[in-house]
């Protein structure tokens, strides 16, 4: 069915979680945006939870602070402290509908089903703590249940507000649920959507989905906090979109405008799969790796665009996209992470050290960017916390104990593009670094000319971003045009 769709008229856009805060902008911009009648529909919109939400019904992206979850978990100290967190994000709810509804009828029906929806998943936590007060009930599976179905709380919040939103303009907007699911409804994320959408006609009705989806194997459990990428891309498939459109807060820039400078960053315009693979190995919101390799395998082009900047087309993804000359369009990488390395003399010749690494490295759930061997050593350069490799450290140690093993603060920083495959790139690459007075520890330059990562010391990341961008964008754009000449 994936390998088969035919191409629709329309577009599956999804919206994430800062430019749906933005309410105003997002309907004058995106939702709405100048349109009326039938321009309205050939449109599905996949929408996350309003920013911030889904930090409160799990625990912050970013600092770890406990939601909802994460103090579900953490009970023994304080009983009620999960309690006190889903008043909270009742509280949350309640003062973005406040914000948004002009109209009291439409206020009162969202604020009655955040309550509704919030009511129905606190009392299957207020069952599942008694069940574990006992002590003879091992409750680690009905936890991750719970994860589940807190995480759907927000896009369907969100989905069911921008609905009724809507539905106050005089659009026929459908809030499609896509959330509910239990033990005896276990279907795939496919089977899911492809009956969601079957009585929908996108020519009169404008859907409103969840980025949730409740299905066979959780989507947090799979996906972690990328699980609206894949409703939004597998949407795209079943239903043969034309184009995916992604709307962020910022352009796809050629880096971080906020280190190299508002006037020196560059929106990218065009690029490939490829680069945006790199990117969402380097943790970057592009897309999902697995968002886009359905879309990539399915012919489907993928748009990143910005909410606030209406006017703007974004930047076009594609699976054939080539430069016209060899060139880098980003430069970015990861402030912090771990250089785990492992040195063994009679690794040598011997094959199993690098499956046993790797084992150990999945079992602690550790992600690796990269990773570099040589006869007796192999290293894996890992987003990880210095806590975390010290557990695999352990592990490893235990089962080769004359092995020396280690592991370094370390920052690396990527230069990408479709093709970098320019005269001179790595040398004038190195001489920047060297001229900002930058040490590189490694390197790496792949043979599909796609990326080249710089290992630094942490604390050289944001000026080996800006030095490398100011030679290799900046500097380099004069270049590229008298290469595109000739």
């Amino acid at each position: 069915m994936t390998q088969d769709v035919k191409k629709g008229g329309h577009s599956v856009e999804k919206i994430g979680g800062t430019s749906m805060a933005a309410t105003a902008t997002l309907f004058d911009n995106v939702l709405i945006a100048g349109r009326s009648g039938a321009d309205l529909y050939n449109r599905i919109f996949v929408v996350s939870a309003y920013a911030g939400i889904t930090n409160l019904l799990l625990e912050d992206k970013k600092t770890g602070e406990p939601g909802v979850f994460g103090r579900f978990v953490a009970d023994d100290e304080d009983s009620d402290g999960w309690r006190r967190a889903m008043e909270a994000v009742r509280g949350a709810m309640h003062a973005r509908n406040e914000a948004m509804f002009a109209r009291r009828e439409s206020r009162d029906e969202a604020d009655a089903f955040v309550d509704m929806r919030l009511d129905a998943v606190a009392a299957c936590l207020d069952d599942l703590a008694r069940l574990r007060s006992h002590g003879r009930f091992c409750v680690k599976e009905q936890l991750v249940t719970a994860r589940e179905l807190l995480a759907g709380l927000g896009e369907a919040h969100s989905a069911h507000s921008t609905a009724l939103l809507l539905r106050d303009r005089d659009v026929n907007a459908r809030f499609i649920d896509l959330t509910p699911w239990d033990q005896e409804d276990l279907r795939t994320l496919d089977e899911r959507i492809t009956e969601a959408f079957a009585d929908i006609d996108l020519a009169t009705a404008l859907p409103i989905v969840t980025g949730y989806a409740g299905c066979q194997g959780g989507m947090v459990k799979r996906f972690a906090r990328g699980y609206t990428e894949m409703t939004f891309s597998r949407i795209a498939v079943l239903t043969g979109a034309r184009e995916a459109i992604i709307h962020k807060e910022f352009h796809l820039s050629s880096a971080d405008p906020k280190l190299v400078g508002e006037d020196k960053a560059r929106k990218i315009g065009r690029t490939n799969y490829d680069v945006a693979d790199q990117l969402a190995n380097l943790g970057m919101e592009a897309i999902h790796p697995g968002a886009g390799r359905g879309l990539r395998q399915t012919d489907i082009p993928l748009r990143v665009r910005n909410t606030f900047d209406r006017e703007d087309g974004g930047t076009l993804v594609t699976g054939t996209y080539v430069s016209d000359v060899p060139r880098v369009e980003i430069v970015t990488g990861i402030r912090q992470m771990q250089a785990l390395q492992f040195f063994e003399q009679d690794m040598v010749g011997v094959k199993g050290y690098d499956a046993a690494i790797l084992d150990v490295l999945t079992r602690h759930g550790l992600w690796i960017v990269s990773k570099a061997s040589n006869a007796n050593t192999i290293t894996h350069y890992l987003s990880a916390s210095a806590g975390a490799v010290k557990k695999v450290i352990a592990d490893l140690q235990k089962q080769y104990p004359d092995a020396a093993i280690s592991a370094h603060p370390v920052a690396m920083v990527s230069v990408i593009g479709s093709d970098i495959a320019r005269p001179g790139l790595v040398p004038d690459a190195l001489r920047a670094l060297d001229d900002a007075g930058i040490a590189m520890i490694a390197m790496q330059h792949q043979i599909r000319n796609v990326d080249v990562q710089f290992i630094v010391e942490s604390r050289d990341f944001d000026a080996a971003v800006r030095a490398l961008h100011r030679t290799l964008v900046e500097e380099d754009a004069g270049g590229a045009e008298g290469r595109r000449a000739a």
